[in-house]
């Protein structure tokens, strides 16, 4: 199942006339379902903005931006959104400044700052969207989030998305998806699709994975676990902390019985130096593959990612991940 509530209301001529050339790529029941889904970014930062652009762009019901820190230095480098000026971002959240350069780009989206701590939402506030995007969020909170839209009674998609610098990850659950899939004879075939939660998706032992699964998937594991345990926010790790998330990998290694080596100790220095910092480029590609993963879900037409994604700059290359795997017929 979809978010977006369905396709049932017309398009308004004005809609029609403005997404005329998306309608002939992917329909005008697509465009119907886009038109009424609403979507809840918590965390604003280089790589959602990039989301959020592509998503306002399409024309997708509403978004809400839940960010109530002030605007930092790394803010400046990574969200083009934010302009070189204090007296423009001066006071305000960062979720209040992109959310007014956001309407510019697509004044028929209701774009809006919703106020709040991610990690408090409650299930009421959570029944009035169809996607939620979490990032720079704790494991805690997105593990909060994922748990809540998958105890309420309507289908709520959850998507985390990371970025570190050079390095990307982002996680999918739709739950119980249906979508429309196209066969080589060019008929559309109806597809199901069972997700994890992230919780279960992280908790498979490591020794019963694809021996070809990318190192970074281990790496972003062994982060946000000693993460957790020091209690600090995403981000706020430096190389001085090498040899305690070295000993953290040495410990989880151990108790998954796999080798060290799937975790290159390079691969965790440059995860730990890059901070809070986020690569644009990178953050070009995360948020253009995030925005049209969750058209596919809103118009249940494509195949969507199954579970995981990840993206290194140091070899250009994606990488798909379906943990845990999916049982064999």
């Amino acid at each position: 199942m979809g978010g977006g509530g369905g396709a049932e209301e017309e398009l308004t001529a004005q809609e029609t006339a403005l997404y005329d050339r998306q309608i002939r790529v992917w329909g005008v029941d697509a465009q119907k379902r886009l038109s009424k889904a609403h979507v809840l970014v918590c965390g604003v930062n280089g790589t959602t903005i990039e989301f959020c652009k592509n998503i306002v762009l399409a024309g997708v019901g509403s978004l809400s931006l839940m960010d109530d820190h002030m605007v930092t230095e790394d803010d400046l480098n990574s969200n083009f959104l934010i302009p070189h000026d204090e007296s423009v971002y001066g006071g305000k959240s960062r979720a209040e400044v992109c959310c007014e350069s956001l309407k510019d780009f697509n004044p028929m989206v209701r774009v809006a700052v919703a106020k709040g701590n991610p990690s408090l939402i409650d299930g009421t506030f959570i029944d009035m969207f169809d996607i939620i995007v979490v990032s720079c969020a704790s494991l805690k909170t997105k593990l909060f989030i994922n748990d809540n839209c998958r105890k309420r009674s309507k289908h709520i998609a959850f998507y985390s998305v990371e970025c570190k610098d050079s390095c990307g990850e982002i996680f999918v659950d739709l739950q119980d998806h249906s979508y429309l899939q196209k066969k080589p004879g060019g008929e559309p075939e109806q597809q199901e699709l069972k997700y994890p939660s992230l919780q279960e998706a992280i908790s498979v032992p490591w020794k019963d994975l694809s021996k070809r699964t990318t190192k970074l998937y281990y790496a972003m594991r062994v982060l946000e676990s000693y993460e957790s345990s020091e209690g600090r926010d995403p981000g706020e790790t430096s190389l001085s902390d090498l040899p305690a998330v070295l000993a953290r990998r040495k410990d989880m290694c151990d108790r998954m019985s796999v080798d060290e080596s799937k975790i290159p100790t390079s691969l965790l220095e440059r995860l730990l130096a890059a901070g809070k910092k986020e690569h644009p480029p990178v953050c070009a590609i995360l948020g253009g593959i995030l925005g049209q993963e969750v058209i596919k879900s809103i118009s249940c037409k494509g195949d969507p990612i199954k579970n995981f994604f990840y993206f290194d700059d140091a070899d250009g290359k994606g990488a798909m991940e379906d943990i845990p795997p999916t049982p064999e017929d």
